[in-house]
């Protein structure tokens, strides 16, 4: 039972990696060096620490985003 919930739990995890890479895909960022990207989460999760406006401003940008997705 215990190796069950392990493999499962696995799988989520690789299911959400492949998600998040998918996003650093959609966001056109597919060939950037892993520092950059890196960077550009970090900075953000401080601008939204720092804003509440700066976290809803992002957020508009990836609904918009997600919003003219045609999958």
């Amino acid at each position: 039972m215990q190796r069950l919930k392990t493999v499962e739990a696995r799988k989520r995890d690789t299911r959400d990696k492949i998600e998040l890479g998918g996003l650093i895909v959609k966001a056109g960022l597919r060939y950037e060096k892993r520092a950059l990207l890196l960077g550009l989460l970090i900075d953000g999760a401080s601008r939204m620490e720092a804003s509440v406006d700066e976290k809803a401003r992002l957020l508009a940008i990836g609904v918009k985003a997600f919003g003219h997705d045609p999958d």
